[in-house]
């Protein structure tokens, strides 16, 4: 990359709207691939079916995808953090809920309990970017 260590960066990526489902683990990606895969709609190269896993976490595909082999994990060795949505994330468990006739506040538990490394739930997306901008954080939108 840039020859970076820890201590020279400082970036929160936050997962908010259609890319929520990637501040989750495997086990929720596993559990509840259907509702997971809804909005951002990625097929596994692998397999060629909707992943069972969170694609962004996994170091199995290298360039096949869109982060080009730069993993979750690639990216907690620098100390990037991660903020999710917590309004997005009720939103995904009310889809999950539909899904699977379990109470939604129950599965909104369980997302919580199941985030990525590094990763906090925020309270909404968007205040959580405008607070980090407030302490100096650039916003970058990536698509």
């Amino acid at each position: 990359m840039f020859a970076l260590t820890e201590r020279d960066v400082a970036i929160v990526v936050c997962f908010r709207h259609f890319a929520t489902a990637f501040g989750f683990n495997d086990a929720m990606w596993g559990k509840y691939s259907k509702a997971m895969n809804a909005t951002p709609q990625m097929t596994d190269p692998n397999t060629k079916q909707p992943p069972t896993t969170n694609l962004l976490y996994s170091v199995d595909y290298g360039t096949a995808l869109p982060n080009f082999g730069s993993t979750i994990q690639d990216l907690v060795k620098y100390g990037i953090h991660f903020a999710i949505c917590g309004m997005a994330t009720r939103g995904l468990a009310g889809g999950i809920a539909s899904e699977t006739g379990v109470d939604a506040d129950t599965i909104y538990k369980e997302l919580v309990a199941n985030t990525i490394p590094n990763s906090h739930i925020v309270t909404a997306g968007v205040l959580a970017v405008n607070r980090a901008q407030e302490y100096g954080y650039t916003l970058l939108t990536a698509l």
